[in-house]
Formats: C-alpha cells, structure tokens, sequence
C-alpha cells in the first residue's frame, strides 16, 4: 500500500497492515545517514536498513520510505524539507477482498483434540505463513465461531439512520419490512477545561463500566438487555435484534449486542453534535458483559480498544482449560456444558459440543487473534474459582502468541490479580487501564507491555500440555 506525499515523497507501508492515520504537519530536520523526527506527539527514529528508510511507532509497526525518493547529499549536513508527518494512530490488519479466501466446507470432520487448536493452521491443516494467508485463516476462525458457538452476525441492515439530542443517540434500523429504535446515553468527558472542545474519544460501556474511564474521554452507555436479554434460558429470541431478525435467528446474545454496538457506530458516522471520534472508539463490560465487550472487540473492525474485565468462560477461558479445571483437578469452575443451561449467551448451534469441547475446531485464545492488530487488554481475578483464572491465563497467554506473530507485542496486555471483589477493579491495575486507553484512543506512546498475574506458577498452566505448534513470523 504507497500514499504520494508532497514532491517526489512516496510512504510504503508493510503489506499486512492497513491504518487509521492522522496527517501532521512539521517542519523536519534530515541528517545522514541516520535520521531523527521529533514533534509534539512523539519521537521516532529513522535508520536505513536494506537500503530503505524505517519510520517506527511504539515498536509495533514499521513505516519505510522507498530511499530514492528521498534526496539526500552525503556533502550537506543537514536538509529542511518540509513533509507530511504520517502517524501511526489506530493499526488494523487489512482485510482480505472479497472472493480472496475459501468459504467453510458444508460438511466438517470434528475430531478430538485436547490441545488448543492451532491458530496457524487452516481447517484443512495447510499452515499459514503469509500476513495474506493469516487474513483468510482469521476469516475462516471468524466464520467457525459463528457457526459453531455465537451465530450469525448479520450484516448492515436494508435501512440505518438516526439523531443526536440532549445528551442520547437514537438509532433506527429496518430489515424486510420490520423496524426497531433503541436509544444510547453518552456523557461526554468530565473534565470541565475540555468544554467546547473535541471531538472526543469514547469507550462504549457494555452494560456499564466497572473500570475507570480518564475525565477526558466520553462514556456511552450501551443497554445491551435490550438488543437481546440475558436472564436466563427463558430470554432466548427476546429482544429487540429478534423483533428485526426473528425470535428463531441463530445468534445467541453476545453476537446480537455485537450487531447492536455495530449500529451504534453507525449512527456516530453518520451524524453530528455528540462530539464523539469514531476512529477512537473502545468498548469494555465485566463478567457477562465481559464477554460481549470481547466477542464485539473480535467482530467490529472499527473498536480501536477491547477492555475485557473478569469474562470468564466464554469470554477470556478456553473450553478445553475449564474442562480440564473441573473434571481433573476438581475445581469448581463454570464450563461449557454448564453455561448453556444458565442463559443464552451462545447459539443454540452450540449445545452439541458442550460434553465435548475437544473436538470444537477453535477455542477463545483465537478471540484474541480476531480483535489483532487492534488494542486489547484482558483483566482478570485470581480469586474466585468460578471465572477459571488458569483457564482465562493459559487461554490469553496462547492468545497472545497470535500477536507476537504479527510482531505487535505490546497490543495485548494480560493482567490477573486476586483478594477483590468481582468487577472491582485494584487499584495497583488502574495504570494499566490507563496506559491502553492512552495508547489506543489518545495516540500516546506509552508503555503498553503488560502481562502478569499474582497466581503460582502460572495459576496453574502447563503450556506443553496445551501448545504443540510453532508461531510463524508473519511480517
């Protein structure tokens, strides 16, 4: 991908990745032969390296300039040229085009594996070790998980529109005749110095926010019972996304507040006076509405930031580890074929393999690789059984792994800490909160690489025991 700069000035980018970027203009100071660029939002250094120039941001992603579109005079010391500076906001993996990659077979042969499956490896086991390769194996991940677990996303309906006023967003939608209307909060940033200012950056709070939010970014509060209610097995197809598609629509409820946060997003697009940055856009929950934040953080590309507090299975745990905590180590932690039976979170499609999670041909350390490239930071208790936290730490750590292939480490942070109450969040795990929201939805550049937990010995996790596989280097 080459964006024309001014004069002869051409900007590649590596191939995987395509950008939510903001143009800068600076006056730059060119040496040779190794280059610095400062301005008032962040250093980066600019080096050569195989004949091309690198411009880095956070360590994670690589910017080149082809170097004979660069005029520099081994003589002169120094040259001012005046050129667009690209930062580097918001990375999101390019998506492949249409047609570019295989649909899922009809018929799928479900074997049993008890390790995690491997995430560098199509369904028919021909191994991914291109970033093209990886966008259609993400693709097909997404397709089995809607299939297999969550159900059908739908698309963008026939007919979106709606308003800004007083303070609450209005979004209408209409699909084969039938119409629904739900309504949002958002209360803008708290710091009385930014009145008359922004836009704003936002975190969209699934079922409200138990995490702290910085006074300088906005809070839309998402009533996600109403989109699909969650109470229990008595709530399947209740709900306004079942009034639009049918009570009999295969989405459980997850995949139904997805579609709804969707619209939300839409509606911000497309109107004017909240004063919202739709590129700066996070979403969060805690427990149950953990566990939408993070099946919406997977699913709409245009969620900047995943903040995921105490999901537990389901969410953040892997079937298999939670299985294996209840029936060989006795712990009393919730599993598959427990939560079908407390609500309705899942697909009806998903009730066959909750005796037998191990021939599922995924498992949510792959949740993980759909959120990748974009910012995601799992929060997690170590002191209550019942989340699984050797499930959530095994299941994020392996997750992580799909992120260090795709060389942005520090996008995905992990963080478990116990003796607290569930949804509380300590007070010693709020910097991490902060330094993501930073990041990912002010353009900061902090330091994002979190990754710990107080449990023993990895709570538990013998990662031999559930990773066979190699990580490829996809970059």
């Amino acid at each position: 991908m080459s964006i024309a700069g001014p004069a002869s000035f051409v900007h590649t980018m590596e191939p995987m990745f395509s950008f939510h970027l903001r143009v800068v203009f600076i006056h730059v100071i060119i040496t040779h032969p190794l280059l610095r660029i400062s301005n008032d939002i962040e250093d980066l250094w600019v080096g050569p390296r195989k004949g091309a120039s690198v411009w880095r941001s956070n360590g994670d992603a690589t910017l080149y300039i082809k170097p004979q579109s660069v005029f520099v005079n081994p003589q002169v010391a120094m040259l001012q040229y005046l050129v667009p500076f690209l930062l580097l906001a918001v990375p999101a993996l390019a998506l492949p085009a249409p047609g570019a990659c295989t649909t899922l077979p009809e018929n799928i042969n479900f074997t049993p594996n008890p390790e995690l499956t491997n995430p560098f490896a199509f369904l028919d086991g021909s191994p991914v070790v291109t970033p093209e390769q990886w966008a259609c194996r993400r693709e097909e991940i997404g397709q089995l998980f809607q299939r297999f677990e969550l159900g059908t996303l739908p698309p963008r309906p026939e007919k979106v529109s709606g308003s800004f006023a007083n303070g609450v967003l209005t979004v209408n939608a209409t699909e084969a005749g039938n119409s629904i209307s739900f309504t949002v909060p958002i209360t803008p940033p708290k710091n009385a110095t930014l009145a008359g200012k922004g836009p704003f950056a936002a975190v969209i709070a699934v079922g409200g926010a138990s995490i702290p939010i910085p006074s300088d970014v906005a809070i839309i509060n998402f009533n996600n019972n109403d989109i699909a209610l969650q109470n229990d097995q008595s709530s399947r197809g209740v709900g306004k996304f079942f009034t639009l598609y049918g009570t009999n629509h295969s989405a459980g409820a997850l995949i139904a507040w997805t579609w709804g946060i969707s619209r939300i997003i839409d509606v911000l697009e497309t109107t004017q006076g909240h004063n919202i940055d739709v590129k700066r856009l996070g979403v969060t929950g805690c427990s149950r509405n953990g566990k939408g934040a993070y099946v919406a953080g997977a699913f709409e590309e245009r969620i900047a930031l995943t903040l995921v507090q105490e999901s537990g299975s389901g969410g953040a745990g892997c079937w298999r580890i939670s299985d294996d905590m209840l029936n060989k180590q006795n712990i009393t932690t919730q599993t598959a074929s427990e939560i079908v039976q407390e609500n309705v979170w899942f697909s009806p499609n998903f009730n066959q393999f909750v005796n037998e999670v191990t021939v599922l041909p995924f498992d949510h350390h792959m949740l993980a690789g759909l959120v990748a490239p974009r910012g995601l930071l799992v929060i997690d208790n170590t002191g209550i059984d019942w989340l699984g936290p050797e499930s959530v730490w095994g299941c994020q750590t392996t997750g992580h792994l799909i992120f260090e292939a795709l060389g942005i480490p520090s996008s995905m942070g992990i963080t478990q800490e116990g003796n607290h109450d569930h949804c509380a969040l300590p007070a010693d795990e709020a910097p991490d909160v902060t330094a993501f929201i930073n990041r990912f939805l002010k353009g900061q550049q902090v330091n994002t690489t979190v990754f710990d937990t107080d449990g023993p010995n990895n709570v538990g996790f013998v990662q031999p025991n559930y990773v066979n596989w190699k990580v490829p280097r996809l970059l």
